[in-house]
């Protein structure tokens, strides 16, 4: 590729439109949203490809315990860096809820805020990461055969951590606005980046585990860049600017008000599973190995859902702003069906083909049966998973954070947890633990049920006011 082809991919690429930030609150609801998802759909595609380029590459080239290592340090990684996912989230609903009240002073207060906090976030976040890694994996029953090159791996991505939240608060910016296509174009030629660095130090320059974190951080603080030049470039009707990058009080009190419940409920989440992660890693590599490769699987089966969700916060958030409460009330029932009938189907896909895909990763017969196991256990009942994350975001859209935090709380960390001790005191077995995952996504989607159909969420701003 030219210099001057490179140089007209970039231009394009920040190039500021208005025409980018859509408008939610008139219009065909259901096209809006779909319209709005579809860019977010393949934004969380690339995005996963930061993490599972990693897996699949280190898998190939240097071995079982390498894989073991990047793939045991997932959960971690989600338990540190969540809190601040749900923060930037609730960022992103005080932003839609003033932008579909017409409030621009609001709103461009309220984005200033938000990127001071991120990056204060971001510096945080790298000292305790790359401090704190080895007590970290000690306290997980990390393999002593893997335990090395995961300190490594875990340590150099922390490096990136930064870029990483900055990145996340960037994108909260515009998918408040509507705006989720430039997050795309930015991801697209990060998750680019990071593959071809991958290739590059992996295979070419034949260097450890550790290089797979390097091309992830590198990729990361690429697309991290490219968001900040495209939010300050003038032209933009928020445009970033330097001198008003601060904390704000009220922006900040609103946004900690609907975005702490929201990076609690990540973090609880992200808890419970590094526990699993914990009892599983006491099945040795083999069986880390092929939990890891599930989960990597697992998080591209998800997407659909998760770009649903998402379009149904702004949709909601900006439709509850504008104080239409039929149309939040149709798109929340469309982001729901549509959510829970993608997430079935792609359920029975991977119920069926668990192996294959599981094989592509690594092809040792260990590895492929533990993680088909797990497959073959949580796969049909996605639906369920599904609708629960749904409603939690439909909650999220309407003011409502603290409702999934305190059922995440309660059924997905303490239910989930206390489940998982009982039954391998008893039992022992790791079929076992695969099963807290179903059972718990149960007991969620019934409370949830119950809370979406009798509570008068619609009206949670004003009541909150």
């Amino acid at each position: 590729m030219s210099e001057n082809t490179m140089k007209t991919i970039l231009k394009n690429m920040t190039k500021n439109s208005s025409s980018d930030i859509i408008d939610m609150t008139s219009g065909n609801p259901y096209s809006l949203m779909l319209r709005f998802a579809m860019p977010i759909f393949l934004s969380q595609v690339f995005q996963q490809l930061y993490n599972t380029a990693d897996a699949f590459i280190v898998g190939r080239y240097l071995g079982t315990n390498a894989l073991a290592a990047v793939t045991s340090s997932g959960n971690l990684i989600f338990l540190m860096v969540s809190f601040f996912w749900g923060l930037a989230a609730g960022g992103g609903v005080v932003i839609s809820r003033h932008f579909g009240a017409g409030d621009e002073k609001k709103v461009s207060r309220s984005i200033h805020t938000m990127i001071a906090f991120g990056t204060v976030s971001g510096l945080f976040l790298t000292l305790v990461g790359v401090i704190f890694t080895p007590l970290f994996l000690v306290w997980m029953r990390t393999d002593p055969q893997v335990m090395p090159q995961a300190i490594e791996y875990f340590r150099f991505y922390f490096l990136g951590a930064l870029a990483m939240v900055m990145y996340n608060v960037c994108c909260a910016i515009m998918n408040a606005l509507g705006n989720s296509r430039r997050s795309l174009y930015y991801l697209i030629f990060s998750s680019l980046i990071n593959i071809f660095l991958d290739l590059l130090f992996i295979r070419v320059f034949r260097q450890g585990v550790w290089s797979a974190a390097v091309a992830t951080v590198i990729s990361q603080a690429a697309s991290a860049v490219l968001c900040m030049v495209y939010l300050m470039k003038k032209g933009n009707i928020y445009t970033v600017e330097f001198r008003k990058i601060r904390l704000y009080k009220e922006s900040l009190s609103e946004i900690i008000r609907y975005g702490l419940p929201s990076g609690i409920q990540n973090s609880v989440v992200g808890f419970a599973n590094v526990m699993v992660q914990t009892q599983i890693n006491s099945f040795g590599r083999l069986a880390t190995a092929g939990y890891g490769v599930h989960c990597k699987i697992e998080g591209f089966a998800f997407l659909p859902v998760t770009s649903f969700n998402m379009a149904a916060t702004t949709f909601i958030s900006q439709n509850l702003g504008a104080r239409q409460y039929d149309r939040a009330k149709k798109g929340a029932k469309f982001s729901i069906l549509a959510a829970s009938l993608m997430a079935e189907a792609i359920g029975i896909f991977y119920y069926i083909f668990a192996e294959r895909l599981i094989g592509l990763f690594d092809s040792s017969s260990g590895v492929i049966g533990y993680g088909a196991s797990q497959a073959h256990i949580v796969a049909l009942f996605y639906f369920l998973l599904a609708f629960s994350h749904s409603v939690a975001a439909v909650c999220r859209g309407a003011g409502k954070a603290f409702v999934p935090m305190a059922v995440m709380l309660s059924v997905w960390c303490v239910g989930r947890i206390s489940y998982i001790i009982a039954v391998m005191n008893i039992l022992g077995e790791i079929r076992y633990v695969f099963w807290a995952y179903p059972i718990t996504w149960t007991v969620s989607s019934v409370i949830y049920l119950f809370y979406y159909l009798f509570s008068d969420w619609v009206h949670g701003f004003e009541k909150q006011g």
